[in-house]
């Protein structure tokens, strides 16, 4: 087999998607599962960005054994340098340097004419070779550039120790058949001296079909996120040209990765409960219909064979075959455990599983029925290691349809239990405008999401909110899981608060 090196970069380009800024304890958690995953390289981010970068960088690196860690830098010398201090400890390290190569980025963005470009691409390679053995570089905005100086670039910064070259469509601007042309060319240029890259962008809709022209025409690395996650209208979807390599073995026959599929779905579900960014119902793959069939003619197919309508089966990314109830209030902590594991949480610790337990028994005496949704919910939910500077105590909310709403409100912090009370417009902007006043943080509400878990009138309820609470910088992420939804709205909020102040402290 031709093995295909999948780079993740959901943690650096995904990251970019408006709203889906993650704090450190969040990309360790993800890098984690793209390890698990079977990712090949995890862009972890983009050192010199800002301390929290650099942090979740340097940690990541730490955490992870098995996958090679990578840092963006712009072409700039404390960029690359900052990258390879992040990288310290990483057992598998890779720089990523970059500079635009198009006319059109160098005339108006960089201002630079052709021959410095090239001169700050090889200065830039050297150092980073000097300081890392795995060095990428990419020309931004490739697909826009003259092929003949792409050559010149290429063949500039693989003498100069480049090991990749990537050849990003960085505006989603090209067509299948153009991509692939590029790539057969610039592969006749390059031949084995350095492994061929694509990382497309999706703006006209065509960044898989562009990346799968690109591996059929010599690219052997995939640049991608999961759930096509990044700027503008995204990126390559990890998990679709995956699987399209997968099930096409008509087509790709000795070409494989090393992701395995099986964790696909627990991968997606992370990182749209990380962000608060869901695929749409019928997003390819990982939709909440991808595998659904409503039609009579194809439920009818379906029973009498699968394959009449399906050309993969759900269980290959890793999607349980049944959500029915699993446990009750007197299952034991061992029955527990063998459910953790076959829904995918076989690493979690002693300390994890007992909380996770305790949750799960708590709900049982409030819920008639407990679905895997439910148990995978509170797992996701209490794995947060997110320092718990201010933790809701009670919640105490009065509403009526010709009263004037009020939430009263305890909270602790540093021991101390803090109790306030305000009025609003309506139930949740009563609690919000509560916590404000005893954390003394305002917050700006820009997005708030709330869904069942699972199924039923008891269902438990999922709040994710995105607050700002400095004008003109990042929205925090916050997460709340309760059976009743405004517990799930305070709990979140004060999450998306908590997540601002350890990032603070990083700055």
């Amino acid at each position: 087999m031709e093995m295909i090196k999948i780079f993740d970069t959901t943690l650096r380009d995904g990251e970019q998607s408006p709203g889906a800024s993650m704090n450190t304890e969040e990309k360790i958690k993800l890098a984690l599962q793209l390890e698990k995953l079977g990712v090949d390289i995890i862009e972890a981010g983009f050192a010199a960005a800002s301390p929290g970068d650099f942090e979740a960088i340097s940690r990541i690196s730490e955490t992870l054994k098995e996958s090679t860690i990578c840092s963006l830098a712009r072409a700039v010398p404390k960029d690359i340098e900052s990258a390879a201090k992040a990288l310290e400890k990483a057992k598998y390290k890779r720089i990523h340097t970059f500079i635009a190569t198009s006319p059109i980025h160098m005339e108006y963005k960089l201002k630079m004419q052709p021959n410095e470009v090239i001169k700050r691409a090889v200065e830039a390679v050297k150092l980073a070779r000097s300081l890392c053995e795995d060095i990428e570089f990419s020309c931004e905005d490739a697909c826009r550039s003259d092929i003949g100086f792409l050559k010149e670039v290429a063949l500039a910064v693989i003498e100069a120790g480049a090991t990749t070259l990537n050849l990003p469509d960085t505006v989603g601007y090209r067509l299948p058949n153009e991509i692939g042309e590029m790539i057969k060319e610039m592969k006749t240029c390059v031949g084995d001296r350095a492994i061929l890259s694509v990382h497309c962008h999706n703006d006209l809709g065509l960044a898989v079909s562009n990346s799968i022209a690109g591996i059929q025409n010599g690219a052997r690395q995939l640049e991608c996120t999961i759930n096509g996650l990044g700027e503008r209208a995204g990126n390559t979807a990890l998990e679709e040209v995956v699987m399209i390599l997968k099930t096409r073995k008509d087509i790709f026959g000795n070409l494989d990765t090393n992701i395995k599929t099986k964790e696909i779905y627990a991968t997606s579900k992370l990182v749209a409960d990380i962000t608060g960014i869901r695929p749409q119902p019928n997003k390819a793959i990982v939709g909440k219909n991808a595998f659904a069939h409503e039609s009579g003619i194809h439920q009818d197919g379906m029973l009498k064979h699968p394959e009449t309508y399906e050309i993969m089966k759900s269980s290959d990314i890793g999607i349980p075959q049944e959500n029915g109830l699993v446990l009750g209030k007197h299952s034991g902590r061992a029955a527990f455990k063998d459910k953790l594991v076959s829904l995918g949480f076989d690493g979690i610790s002693q300390e994890e599983l007992d909380s996770a337990f305790e949750k799960f028994k708590i709900l049982c005496d409030k819920k008639k029925e407990v679905y895997d949704e439910d148990i995978r919910s509170i797992l996701t939910d209490q794995t947060s290691k997110i320092p718990q500077i201010f933790e809701l105590i009670s919640l105490q909310i009065s509403s009526d349809s010709n009263g004037v709403p009020y939430a009263a409100i305890s909270i602790q912090k540093d021991g101390t239990n803090r109790i306030d009370a305000a009025i609003g417009n309506g139930s949740v902007d009563a609690i919000l405008k509560t916590i404000d006043r005893i954390s003394g943080y305002n917050g700006v509400l820009k997005d708030y999401k709330v869904e069942a878990v699972s199924e039923g009138k008891d269902a438990l309820a999922k709040v994710v909110v995105k607050a700002e609470f400095e004008p003109n910088k990042p929205a925090f992420i916050g997460h709340g899981l309760h059976l009743d939804t405004l517990q799930a709205t305070a709990r979140a909020y004060i999450g998306a608060l908590n997540s601002y102040l350890s990032m603070q402290k990083l700055m």
